[in-house]
């Protein structure tokens, strides 16, 4: 998910695509993809998140001006069909902030969204949908502006087997746990959150995922350091640092996590598009086997899984209209 304040995020956006000639982006854009891609037009520059929602055949998109929407998945599709993003809710109570991380929670047939400030870091919060009707389901403050709250960056969001979700604060390196109807439940704090390197906590905890098996996996993106969080009975939780074995050490500027199985984890993120990552022992240990190489100009922001297939999520559109890309990660071995 999002990985960086605005004044960070302006910088490396400005850094990465002025590094690129424009020749070559344009030459790019126009070959013909290695993977299969899907195209969409959309009303703005900027898609920080895309969940496949498999019940309604759609991919759901946060919108960094606030919202989201979907982009429905026709009968019949053809591969070279541009598709369409269609608006389904934005909210005058969220004005000013970036709708950013989703999880879609099919048992309970809702989707989740982290919101925040990204200017100011002033105002976080977790907004829960019904994915048929679009009711507000709630709407939760994680942080209020005016109260001396600290400052906070809500970023990503998973969701357990109960319903809790679980919300990056890649501002302050926490993570506020929800109840299934929006009341805040704890906070998750570690010292391990923290490097000892203060270059590597301008951007803390990022992308999310809940683990079938009763534990989160969660990504720090300046450290690169992967996290095994145990949910145990009466709140208790541990926090574990997962080690990495084999040639890559960190999952340095990892964003979006997405789990494809019990023992393998999609790491999205620039430089890099995407790394697979494995483990066979519940993640006390990990390896990362397999590496993607995206658009990097477009920066890789997440990930999801639609029809057994890895799709990378990228956060900046291309010409006018804005078309944006989900592009299929096909690894390579690391």
């Amino acid at each position: 998910m999002a990985w960086f304040n605005c004044s960070t995020k302006s910088l490396v956006i400005f850094f990465i695509i002025s590094a690129i000639p424009i020749a070559y982006i344009i030459s790019v854009e126009r070959a013909k993809p290695t993977t299969h891609v899907y195209r969409y037009h959309s009303s703005g520059w900027f898609r920080e998140c895309a969940k496949w929602d498999d019940l309604h055949r759609r991919f759901i998109v946060s919108l960094f001006e606030g919202g989201v929407a979907q982009v429905q998945m026709p009968d019949g599709h053809f591969p070279d069909t541009v598709l369409e993003e269609t608006l389904l809710v934005r909210e005058a109570e969220l004005a000013g902030n970036a709708s950013l991380g989703i999880a879609v929670d099919g048992r309970r047939n809702r989707v989740l969204v982290a919101n925040a400030d990204v200017i100011g870091n002033r105002y976080s919060s977790l907004v829960a949908y019904d994915l048929s009707t679009w009711r507000r389901l709630f709407l939760t403050q994680l942080t209020v502006p005016g109260t001396g709250d600290e400052k906070s960056f809500a970023n990503d969001v998973a969701v357990d087997e109960e319903g809790n979700a679980y919300v990056t604060d890649t501002r302050g390196s926490k993570i506020w746990k929800v109840g299934v109807n929006g009341e805040i439940l704890s906070t998750i704090r570690s010292p391990l959150f923290t490097p000892k390197e203060w270059y590597k906590t301008f951007v803390g905890l990022n992308g999310i995922v809940y683990h079938p098996n009763g534990y989160l996996l969660v990504i720090h993106t300046f450290s690169g350091n992967l996290f095994k969080i145990e949910l145990k009975k009466g709140g208790v939780v541990e926090v574990k640092a997962v080690k990495l074995v084999g040639r890559g050490k960190v999952l340095l500027f990892g964003d979006g996590l997405e789990l494809i199985s019990a023992t393998q984890l999609v790491v999205a993120g620039n430089p890099y598009g995407g790394r697979l990552v494995e483990s066979s022992d519940e993640w006390e240990t990990s390896t990362i086997t397999g590496k993607y190489a995206g658009p990097a100009y477009r920066i890789a922001t997440a990930a999801t899984v639609k029809d057994g297939k890895v799709y990378i999520n990228h956060l900046l559109g291309m010409g006018y209209p804005s078309t944006h890309a989900l592009v299929e990660a096909v690894f390579s071995p690391y």
